[in-house]
């Protein structure tokens, strides 16, 4: 072989498999893989739902037919959007104040051991509290509007994402912290290019976490005191004994749960690539 097809022809380094960039029919191949078996579950459980209303083996008036239920959502479809708009509102204002109040505390944690030991009970705390208990306080404090839900939501996604975040500042390899201190590597300059992005998977982690319980958060509020919101919705239908609109309120929370999550782990594979292809791939290596 010729000195100039020597160069052409890439260079395999010896036990590292070829990891090329998927296809869109690969990528569309895996994802499939991966939803059909939660999507048939989905399936299964809505036949179930239907069989025990179609056979009448619960009275209708406890466990309406998903058919009522999707008549329900059809037909007032204006007044379930306003109230769903308000609990995804106070959800995500809730969420995003949770992160920037988590991401910031787990840092002093992180660097200064007093904070630590002084804050971290305090959090632990107040986070065995059943925050159902304490909503009342909040209610009579702040009123009836917005600011009690929001709140709540605060409280309960912000644990995950500071417990996350402290244990992904702490799961930096110590070499790395010493090489780049041995460098001249100023803190923060450490903090940036080692700390920070070796600790965003364990922060998403805490992320998706985090935002499903935000939503709790919100619903529960709206539980204790609201005129508006999904919270408000299932609480009015309860007290009317109207099953199909309250079986609505419920999917429709469910949904925005579900759809945020996804959103966070969106984010996680377009800011993660090297994390999320890790995790995928099965092996990169043969010995």
């Amino acid at each position: 072989m010729s000195q100039s097809a020597l160069q052409a022809t890439p260079a395999k380094t010896a036990g590292v498999a070829d990891r090329s960039r998927p296809t869109l029919r690969q990528r569309t191949a895996e994802a499939a893989e991966k939803s059909w078996r939660p999507l048939v579950l989905l399936l299964v459980c809505f036949g179930a739902w239907w069989l025990i209303a179609a056979t009448e083996m619960v009275e209708a008036y406890l466990v309406p037919s998903p058919g009522a239920t999707l008549d329900v959502i059809l037909d007032k479809p204006d007044y379930l959007w306003q109230h769903t708009w308000v609990t995804t509102y106070e959800t995500l204002l809730g969420f995003l104040i949770a992160v920037g109040v988590g991401i910031l505390s787990a840092v002093v944690m992180v660097y200064s051991t007093t904070v630590e030991k002084t804050l971290y009970p305090i959090l632990l705390f107040a986070q065995v509290v059943p925050k159902i208990a304490i909503a009342p306080l909040f209610v009579v404090w702040l009123g009836f509007g917005i600011a009690p839900k929001i709140l709540i939501a605060v409280l309960i996604a912000f644990f995950p994402v500071v417990i996350s975040m402290v244990t992904g500042l702490k799961a930096v390899d110590p070499e790395m912290l010493q090489l780049s201190a041995t460098m001249g590597a100023r803190p923060w300059q450490t903090f940036l290019k080692i700390r920070f992005p070796a600790s965003l998977p364990h922060l998403f982690s805490g992320l998706k976490v985090a935002v499903t319980l935000a939503v709790t958060g919100a619903v529960v509020g709206e539980f204790v005191g609201a005129n508006e919101g999904l919270g408000y919705v299932i609480l009015q239908a309860n007290g009317n004994l109207d099953t199909p609109m309250l079986f609505a309120g419920l999917l429709v929370m469910s949904l925005i749960g579900v759809v945020l999550f996804v959103l966070v782990e969106i984010a996680e594979k377009l800011l993660l690539p090297w994390h999320a292809s890790r995790r995928d791939v099965a092996a990169t290596t043969s010995y």
